[in-house]
């Protein structure tokens, strides 16, 4: 009988599925780069933490932009269901529902002690040296988040707990720029002391 010799860096059919390793990839993907960021993120360390061959690697992403890519898209989607979950809780008011936001956030940073940050956040440092597409769908994930912050302010208006005169858009945009940097400083510092100024600050400083 003839056999059929695997590809190179094709997995033997002993081996996980293709899906399986695929999302076994992923998963590692988002811890690295929430981690490391894109350049930090070295190929060989985080597929020997999933036992996949380097070799194996490029049967499943043809490189290491398109993989970042599909990690970032899978980041993304977990954080908007978690902004979903708290920003379109209809049994609380809307700024509590952003705050309950932050404080999911924050304990989230506690529980991997600050040795995790936000992915998106960290390859936003790394615009100059990012692939244009990269750069780019962070843009596009940002905007996402923004309008998400910026609906819930809507509401916020329309229930007189803000100037209804207030631009809500530019308003969700400084509360991203102004959280990113708050994340950044508490991996720096090892504490929640600058998300809860954040949160102080931002909540207290909303045209009333």
């Amino acid at each position: 009988m003839d056999s059929v010799k695997n590809r190179r860096g094709r997995p033997k059919a002993t081996d996980l599925s293709y899906q399986d390793t695929q999302e076994a990839l992923l998963q590692a993907g988002v811890i690295w780069l929430t981690q490391s960021g894109f350049q930090g993120t070295g190929l060989e360390p985080m597929l020997r933490s999933v036992q996949v061959p380097k070799g194996s690697f490029y049967h499943y992403f043809e490189s290491k932009e398109l993989f970042a890519l599909a990690v970032l898209q899978r980041y993304r989607s977990f954080f908007e269901a978690k902004l979903d979950r708290y920003l379109l809780d209809e049994t609380l008011p809307p700024l509590t529902r952003l705050r309950n936001f932050i404080e999911s956030a924050k304990a989230g940073m506690e529980k991997y002690a600050f040795k995790r940050g936000c992915l998106v956040g960290n390859l936003e440092q790394e615009a100059t040296v990012l692939p244009e597409s990269i750069r780019q769908a962070v843009l596009d994930t940002y905007q996402s988040w923004q309008n998400k912050v910026a609906d819930c302010l809507t509401l916020a208006q329309e229930q007189g707990l803000i100037d209804e005169h207030a631009d809500v858009k530019a308003l969700a945009h400084v509360f991203w720029v102004g959280w990113e940097g708050a994340v950044a400083r508490a991996r720096l510092t090892r504490s929640s002391s600058p998300l809860l100024q954040f949160e102080k600050f931002y909540l207290a400083g909303l045209p009333r």
